[in-house]
């Protein structure tokens, strides 16, 4: 008797997302893999499906983060248009928008920007989507994120680099650094 007490009490007590527990990281599994029919299951069972879709592995992963860096279009505007949160980080601090821009993936970057994704979240060396694209020589990506207002000028705590600082470093980004000097920096 103590020890169901004991057990009912710690759940009362646990945050919602870990009450999810295995049902949330199984969900993330399930997107990971592209188990689809597993998923759509743990979503029908699930009584609170924003909390679900939303949750994370035992990496601090959700789903959206999975499906964004590995351009998986389905499942990321699944995700997105079901109401996935784009601006939950892992534990090292990577947005969805962070592991889209490291991917590549220009659809979904701008999918989560449409969301409500900030532009300027940082991961915990500092960088930001802007900084990964510039990194990763993703033109098209940093022309989005500068349109959505991407500060070019804001340093990582990695190097004290920003996207601009770069851009300039990297030979092969001439044409990355022409879209950031078109946009003047901040005073």
């Amino acid at each position: 008797m103590h020890r169901t007490l004991t057990l009912f009490a710690l759940l009362l007590a646990a945050p919602a997302s870990a009450q999810l527990g295995s049902s949330g990281a199984e969900f993330v599994e399930a997107v990971r893999t592209g188990n689809g029919m597993r998923a759509q299951e743990l979503i029908a069972a699930s009584p609170n499906k924003a909390e679900l879709l939303n949750a994370r592995d035992y990496d601090g992963r959700t789903a959206l983060i999975l499906a964004a860096g590995r351009r998986d279009e389905e499942w990321t505007g699944y995700l997105i248009s079901n109401g996935a949160d784009p601006n939950i980080a892992d534990r090292d601090g990577t947005t969805p928008l962070i592991a889209g821009a490291r991917a590549g993936f220009f659809d979904g970057v701008g999918w989560l920007l449409a969301a409500g994704a900030r532009v300027d979240a940082a991961n915990r060396g500092g960088e930001t989507a802007l900084i990964v694209a510039v990194q990763a020589r993703q033109a098209q990506i940093v022309r989005l994120l500068l349109s959505a207002g991407a500060d070019p000028d804001r340093t990582d705590a990695l190097a004290g680099y920003s996207a601009r600082d770069y851009a300039q470093r990297d030979p092969r980004a001439r044409d990355i650094l022409k879209l950031i000097e078109a946009k003047k920096p901040k005073r």
